[in-house]
Protein backbone atom coordinates (compact mmCIF):
# COMPACT_ATOMS: atom_id res chain seq x y z
CA UNK A 1 0.00 0.00 0.00
CA UNK A 2 2.92 2.22 0.57
CA UNK A 3 4.15 1.86 -2.76
CA UNK A 4 1.01 2.75 -4.27
CA UNK A 5 0.78 6.13 -2.18
CA UNK A 6 4.74 6.77 -2.79
CA UNK A 7 3.98 6.41 -6.92
CA UNK A 8 0.59 8.60 -5.79
CA UNK A 9 2.79 11.10 -4.38
CA UNK A 10 5.07 10.90 -6.91
CA UNK A 11 3.45 11.40 -9.85
CA UNK A 12 1.80 14.63 -8.68
CA UNK A 13 5.06 15.84 -7.67
CA UNK A 14 6.55 15.38 -10.91
CA UNK A 15 3.35 17.05 -12.90
CA UNK A 16 4.21 21.11 -12.29
CA UNK A 17 3.06 21.88 -15.88
CA UNK A 18 -0.96 21.19 -14.29
CA UNK A 19 0.03 23.91 -11.44
CA UNK A 20 -1.55 27.37 -12.07
CA UNK A 21 1.23 30.32 -11.80
CA UNK A 22 1.31 31.92 -8.40
CA UNK A 23 -0.66 34.58 -7.92
CA UNK A 24 0.79 38.19 -8.00
CA UNK A 25 0.87 39.94 -4.82
CA UNK A 26 -2.61 42.10 -4.36
CA UNK A 27 -1.98 46.34 -5.14
CA UNK A 28 -1.11 47.52 -2.44
CA UNK A 29 -3.78 49.31 -0.41
CA UNK A 30 -3.08 52.35 1.59
CA UNK A 31 -4.89 54.12 4.47
CA UNK A 32 -6.45 57.83 3.57
CA UNK A 33 -9.19 58.45 6.07
CA UNK A 34 -12.46 57.13 7.79
CA UNK A 35 -15.54 56.92 6.13
CA UNK A 36 -17.79 59.07 7.83
CA UNK A 37 -14.31 61.86 8.58
CA UNK A 38 -14.25 61.92 4.92
CA UNK A 39 -18.19 62.27 4.10
CA UNK A 40 -18.06 64.69 6.66
CA UNK A 41 -15.22 66.51 5.01
CA UNK A 42 -16.39 65.91 1.30
CA UNK A 43 -12.80 65.73 0.23
CA UNK A 44 -9.18 64.78 1.53
CA UNK A 45 -6.16 65.42 -0.07
CA UNK A 46 -3.06 62.70 1.15
CA UNK A 47 0.71 61.90 -0.35
CA UNK A 48 0.27 58.42 -0.78
CA UNK A 49 2.78 55.87 -0.97
CA UNK A 50 5.26 58.88 -0.11
CA UNK A 51 5.29 59.66 -3.59
CA UNK A 52 1.49 60.83 -5.15
CA UNK A 53 -0.54 63.33 -4.21
CA UNK A 54 -4.13 61.99 -4.14
CA UNK A 55 -7.22 64.13 -3.96
CA UNK A 56 -10.20 61.21 -1.88
CA UNK A 57 -13.30 62.93 -2.78
CA UNK A 58 -17.39 62.34 -1.72
CA UNK A 59 -19.69 62.47 -4.20
CA UNK A 60 -23.74 61.59 -4.10
CA UNK A 61 -22.44 58.03 -2.06
CA UNK A 62 -19.31 57.46 -4.55
CA UNK A 63 -15.83 57.91 -3.03
CA UNK A 64 -13.44 59.05 -6.23
CA UNK A 65 -9.65 59.34 -6.10
CA UNK A 66 -7.30 61.13 -8.54
CA UNK A 67 -3.93 62.92 -8.59
CA UNK A 68 -4.43 66.01 -6.56
CA UNK A 69 -3.22 68.49 -9.25
CA UNK A 70 -4.59 69.46 -12.45
CA UNK A 71 -3.09 67.89 -15.38
CA UNK A 72 -3.58 71.51 -16.87
CA UNK A 73 -1.26 73.60 -15.19
CA UNK A 74 -0.87 72.19 -11.52
CA UNK A 75 -4.39 73.79 -10.00
CA UNK A 76 -5.58 72.18 -7.02
CA UNK A 77 -8.18 70.12 -7.41
CA UNK A 78 -9.30 69.77 -3.95
CA UNK A 79 -11.00 73.71 -4.04
CA UNK A 80 -12.96 72.62 -7.23
CA UNK A 81 -16.63 73.00 -7.50
CA UNK A 82 -18.28 69.32 -8.64
CA UNK A 83 -20.30 70.17 -11.31
CA UNK A 84 -22.61 67.83 -14.01
CA UNK A 85 -22.01 68.05 -18.02
CA UNK A 86 -23.70 66.47 -20.55
CA UNK A 87 -24.59 63.96 -17.34
CA UNK A 88 -20.68 63.51 -16.22
CA UNK A 89 -19.95 64.37 -13.28
CA UNK A 90 -16.70 66.16 -13.00
CA UNK A 91 -14.47 67.98 -10.88
CA UNK A 92 -13.78 72.04 -12.12
CA UNK A 93 -10.19 73.10 -11.61
CA UNK A 94 -10.14 76.51 -9.72
CA UNK A 95 -7.56 77.96 -11.95
CA UNK A 96 -9.00 77.70 -15.51
CA UNK A 97 -12.09 75.92 -15.19
CA UNK A 98 -10.93 72.51 -16.66
CA UNK A 99 -13.72 70.19 -16.34
CA UNK A 100 -12.34 66.10 -15.22
CA UNK A 101 -14.83 63.73 -15.13
CA UNK A 102 -14.22 61.97 -11.36
CA UNK A 103 -14.69 58.22 -12.84
CA UNK A 104 -12.45 58.42 -15.82
CA UNK A 105 -10.39 61.39 -15.72
CA UNK A 106 -11.20 62.28 -19.08
CA UNK A 107 -10.44 66.53 -20.19
CA UNK A 108 -14.29 67.45 -21.19
CA UNK A 109 -14.32 70.59 -23.66
CA UNK A 110 -17.31 72.01 -25.20
CA UNK A 111 -17.24 72.29 -28.94
CA UNK A 112 -18.88 73.88 -31.60
CA UNK A 113 -20.90 71.41 -34.23
CA UNK A 114 -20.88 73.77 -37.01
CA UNK A 115 -19.59 77.03 -36.99
CA UNK A 116 -21.38 78.53 -39.71
CA UNK A 117 -25.07 78.29 -38.31
CA UNK A 118 -26.36 79.98 -36.39
CA UNK A 119 -26.95 80.42 -33.41
CA UNK A 120 -24.14 77.96 -32.50
CA UNK A 121 -24.69 74.73 -30.97
CA UNK A 122 -22.31 72.93 -28.85
CA UNK A 123 -21.28 69.90 -27.59
CA UNK A 124 -19.07 68.34 -24.81
CA UNK A 125 -16.39 66.56 -25.81
CA UNK A 126 -13.66 64.50 -24.51
CA UNK A 127 -10.08 65.16 -24.89
CA UNK A 128 -9.01 62.02 -23.40
CA UNK A 129 -7.61 61.01 -20.13
CA UNK A 130 -5.46 63.31 -18.87
CA UNK A 131 -5.72 62.86 -15.34
CA UNK A 132 -4.68 59.90 -13.48
CA UNK A 133 -7.53 58.37 -11.12
CA UNK A 134 -7.48 55.39 -8.22
CA UNK A 135 -9.44 53.07 -6.94
CA UNK A 136 -10.88 53.64 -3.62
CA UNK A 137 -12.03 50.69 -1.45
CA UNK A 138 -13.63 50.87 1.90
CA UNK A 139 -12.90 47.59 4.48
CA UNK A 140 -14.51 48.22 7.72
CA UNK A 141 -16.00 52.03 8.13
CA UNK A 142 -11.47 53.04 6.69
CA UNK A 143 -11.15 54.24 3.35
CA UNK A 144 -8.15 53.24 1.29
CA UNK A 145 -6.74 54.15 -1.96
CA UNK A 146 -5.07 51.64 -4.44
CA UNK A 147 -2.49 53.76 -6.88
CA UNK A 148 -3.57 53.63 -10.51
CA UNK A 149 -0.06 51.96 -11.84
CA UNK A 150 -0.83 52.05 -15.56
CA UNK A 151 2.64 52.32 -17.22
CA UNK A 152 0.92 54.25 -19.61
CA UNK A 153 1.77 58.33 -19.59
CA UNK A 154 -1.06 60.61 -18.52
CA UNK A 155 -0.73 64.34 -18.28
CA UNK A 156 -1.55 64.69 -14.71
CA UNK A 157 1.78 62.50 -13.69
CA UNK A 158 3.99 65.34 -14.75
CA UNK A 159 2.75 66.95 -11.05
CA UNK A 160 3.73 64.48 -9.36
CA UNK A 161 7.47 64.59 -9.92
CA UNK A 162 10.39 66.01 -8.29
CA UNK A 163 10.90 68.58 -11.20
CA UNK A 164 7.51 70.07 -10.27
CA UNK A 165 7.66 69.67 -6.61
CA UNK A 166 11.27 71.38 -7.25
CA UNK A 167 9.84 74.14 -9.08
CA UNK A 168 7.00 74.49 -6.63
CA UNK A 169 8.88 74.51 -3.72
CA UNK A 170 11.16 77.62 -5.36
CA UNK A 171 8.35 79.31 -6.46
CA UNK A 172 6.69 79.49 -2.62
CA UNK A 173 10.04 80.94 -1.76
CA UNK A 174 10.93 83.72 -3.26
Amino acid sequence: MSTQKEATETSSSSSPSFLPPPAPPPPSRHFVGTRDDIIRRGRVSKLVNGCRDVLVLYHQGTFHAMDLRCYHAGGALEHGDIEEFNGRVCIVCPWHKYKITLVEGEGLYQAVDNPTIKPLRTQWRSKGIKQRVHKVTVVNEDVYVTLNDSEEAIESDYYQTDKYRTNLCIKKVH
